[in-house]
């Protein structure tokens, strides 16, 4: 009896040391990771994505392993399309992406999270009060960093501009019918800037008026033509993003034929909330995805731009740097989408 009694704790001393050993080994193979995979978005040549970031594979590998983490190999893929990539998270078969922009990213958010948005260079002013924007022209660079951009609705020289511009400087609301009244370059109804971001910030001011409601629009095919009509008088007000005029600062004298300066004879008469950049998203259904993974993930990308050679990785995508994001952040972005899908019908 003594003997069987005997025989049985040991056979437990040794399978508490086997779960023991076993825990133990399942913690440290935790902080490695065999095969993390990366997938860009092909918004570039992938050929050229392929090349500019291999760079990524040692950089990345560094920065996880200073944060304890030890990645065996790192595969770099280009998705054939922005869907693909979308598709890939959500399957599994891709551990992260970059590059993805917002729109994408909440197609698929039930099979990926966001946890960074690129930053790039931002601009001397980021209000929402249109004067702001008018009293300190010209806009310049900033070297603060942004993780978006503003749309904004801008007045051209034509009275019906200037009477406009005039009382938002004032201090006074456009109503309804000051807007219905001016002639509105639009771009096509897809372009967050040129049409879905100024349509919300309609419908938050106008009882859920859209720019399709405005009595005289035209839509024009590029930037380029509609500064030329804005310059020429044929429209009264564009819609476009907030660095347009420092793009288009020497057309307006050149091309357009204007005298004066484009600062002088513009000025913004709305401006709508922040268009987020791209985002690094993650697949919810990639093992090696937890959360103190994810924690380091994001470090390690936000570190990248701290080296020259860093730099010019995340530069294939004009990114100069990444910032911690949540989902709620791309909440716009979710009524946007709501505005194109009510929009098409």
């Amino acid at each position: 009896m003594r003997k069987t009694v005997l025989v049985t704790l040991l056979a437990l001393v040794a399978a508490f040391a086997f779960a023991s050993g076993a825990a133990e080994s399942a913690s440290s193979d935790s902080n490695v990771i065999e095969n993390l995979r990366i997938m860009y978005v092909p918004s570039r040549e992938p050929a050229e994505i392929i090349t500019v970031t291999e760079p990524l594979k040692d950089l990345l590998t560094q920065e996880l392993a200073a944060q304890g983490y030890t990645v065996n190999n790192i595969d770099i893929s280009v998705g054939t399309n922005y869907e693909a990539v979308g598709v890939a998270l959500t399957a599994g078969s891709a551990d992260v992406s970059v590059g993805m922009p917002a729109n994408t990213y909440l197609l698929y958010d039930d099979g990926c999270d966001v946890i960074l948005t690129a930053t790039r260079d931002g601009l001397s002013v980021d209000s929402d009060d249109p004067r702001d924007w008018n009293n300190n022209e010209p806009i310049t660079a900033s070297t603060e960093q942004a993780v978006g951009y503003r749309a904004l609705i801008i007045a051209g020289p034509s009275a019906k501009g200037q009477e406009l511009a005039a009382k938002v400087n004032a201090g006074e609301a456009l109503t309804w019918d000051d807007l219905n009244s001016a002639n509105w370059a639009v771009m096509s109804t897809t372009s967050s800037a040129g049409f879905v971001y100024p349509t919300m910030w309609i419908m938050e001011r106008y009882d859920g008026k859209s720019i399709t409601d405005l009595e005289h629009t035209v839509q024009v095919d590029s930037y380029p033509s509609a500064f030329a009509r804005l310059a020429s008088g044929q429209v009264d007000v564009l819609c476009t993003f907030a660095d347009a005029r420092r793009d288009y600062e020497d057309d307006w004298n050149t091309t357009f034929g204007r005298t004066a300066s484009i600062w002088e004879e513009t000025d913004v008469i709305g401006v709508t909330p922040m268009i987020y950049n791209d985002t690094v998203c993650v697949s919810k259904n990639s093992p090696v995805m937890t959360d103190e993974f994810v924690a380091a993930l994001q470090q390690a990308f936000m570190n990248l731009n701290k080296t020259e050679e860093g730099r010019q990785v995340i530069s294939i995508y004009s990114h100069t740097g990444y910032q911690p994001a949540t989902s709620a952040d791309y909440d716009n972005e979710r009524t946007a989408q709501e505005i194109m899908r009510s929009l098409n019908g």
